[in-house]
């Protein structure tokens, strides 16, 4: 984490007050929260609309902070204690994680999309931890208080720093990518996610290619080679260099052969080497996410076998494709924490092609913050179900009840069902299972759909 003197954080940052009284105490990390101050950390306090951690300041240095931030407009700072005022907070914050990133000698890798950011990132965590010490984005500190406290929280041997950048509108990602000055910088996908703010994916494309703002003229971007809102776009860009994943044989690297299993995904990749690479997640979208990662890696000479070894020993974060053992003999699939069109589409496909004889079933509830076409969305995947390949039809929420609508075109009407009653949800399911089916969970955070997860785990 970033150790600096007062004098030094004075030089960082724009300060307005004279802090040479306390220039040489030194700073160890950076907090927002007085509940988890340690000794010596900066606290950063927000002025909000409706709070103000400028309360917390005495707090905050009673706790141990060994400085604080004070934005000028908020009057009273305390006397006789080390704080550094300035015009304002949060902007301050960003402004001394981008100084501290220059100040480093590690290499960035950047990575926005709008599904498979965070599981990316954990792949890529694990690749590049084979060869360097590596720093990442931690939860979903990927906004733009989040990404500066990851960049601070970085120890300055930080070889490698792999950071995940979210946006819920237009020039967010712009933002942080210059906060983060990435190397390299990777797309994962374009999806419908924030269509409720962004209004269509042409306008997401441009939003999630504000990420090469922050590329350097030998920087490489990464991104899809099949998605054509992407091609058009970037066809122009010259300052940097790219380089293509996808599915066909017009991409830099694709995948030649994919087997998948409820263990993970077994693949050969063009271009690379002959043998096998195994990554202990199933689906043919992270195959792709890895590939984009495999990419990443070439990019830093990381052989065959380091990148092998690296995807052997993925793990990834909460409720991304967790399995669990269920009730009956079943396998859970959890992947609840967050969910649209294009994410459900790719966790669907990857259950009614999974290898073996058991039957499967979905669960499916709301995906949220899709604007005015919400109902066609859900509609449409229920009319993309597959009843040779699905068992069952479980959907949950208002929304959801539009997937049941969908499935009903072509499912027999005895194999779906709708639910707005989680407990109802539970008890039905548990009925219907006979033993060794898989059991595929997936919707938006909000609807907390990891509630019936919990009640199907076997706890035996």
């Amino acid at each position: 984490m970033i150790k600096r003197t007062i004098a030094q954080l004075a030089e960082m940052i724009k300060v307005e007050n004279d802090v040479s009284k306390f220039q040489n105490e030194l700073i160890n990390g950076v907090c927002i929260d007085t509940r988890k101050i340690s000794s010596g950390n900066l606290f950063v306090p927000f002025k909000g609309e409706n709070t103000d951690g400028h309360q917390h300041v005495e707090a905050a240095l009673n706790n141990g902070a060994g400085a604080v931030l004070w934005q000028k407009d908020v009057p009273n700072p305390p006397e006789n204690a080390p704080v550094l005022i300035v015009e304002n907070t949060l902007l301050a914050l960003q402004q001394l994680a981008r100084s501290y990133r220059n100040e480093l000698s590690a290499k960035v890798i950047g990575i926005t999309g709008s599904n498979g950011k965070t599981t990316t990132k954990d792949i890529a965590a694990a690749v590049f931890s084979e060869t360097f010490k590596v720093h990442k984005t931690e939860g979903n500190f990927n906004n733009h208080i989040g990404l500066p406290l990851t960049i601070l929280g970085m120890e300055e041997t930080t070889e490698i720093a792999i950071l995940e950048m979210g946006m819920s509108g237009k020039g967010e990602i712009s933002l942080l990518t210059r906060i983060a000055r990435p190397d390299v910088a990777i797309i994962t996908n374009i999806g419908e996610a924030h269509l409720l703010d962004l209004g269509s994916r042409e306008a997401i494309a441009e939003a999630k290619l504000e990420i090469a703002e922050g590329l350097p003229k030998k920087g490489v971007l990464i991104y899809p080679g099949n998605e054509p809102l992407l091609i058009k776009k970037i066809s122009g860009l010259k300052q940097f260099r790219t380089c293509t994943f996808g599915e066909s044989a017009e991409n830099d690297l694709y995948p030649e052969h994919i087997s998948m299993s409820e263990n993970g995904s077994t693949f050969t990749v063009s271009n690379l080497t002959k043998e096998p690479f195994n990554l202990p997640i199933s689906g043919k979208h992270n195959v792709l996410n890895a590939l984009s990662v495999l990419l990443a890696a070439k990019e830093f000479s990381l052989t065959a076998a380091s990148m092998q070894a690296g995807l052997k020993a993925v793990k990834l974060s909460n409720m991304r494709m967790e399995w669990h053992h269920g009730k009956k003999g079943t396998s859970i699939l959890n992947d609840a924490y967050n969910a649209s069109p294009t994410a459900m589409r790719a966790v669907i496909s990857m259950v009614e092609n999974m290898d073996g004889n058991r039957d499967k079933i979905v669960v499916l509830g709301d995906m949220l913050e899709l604007g005015d076409q919400e109902k066609f969305f859900h509609e449409q995947i229920g009319t993309e179900l597959d009843p040779g390949k699905i068992k069952f039809v479980f959907t949950y929420g208002h929304l959801g009840k539009y997937i049941a609508e969908g499935a009903k075109k072509h499912f027999p009407e005895q194999r779906v069902f709708n639910f707005t009653d989680k407990a109802e949800l539970v008890s039905t399911l548990i009925e219907k299972i006979e033993g060794n089916e898989i059991v595929l969970f997936k919707a938006s955070r909000g609807i907390k759909l990891e509630e019936a997860v919990e009640a199907l785990i076997s706890k035996g």
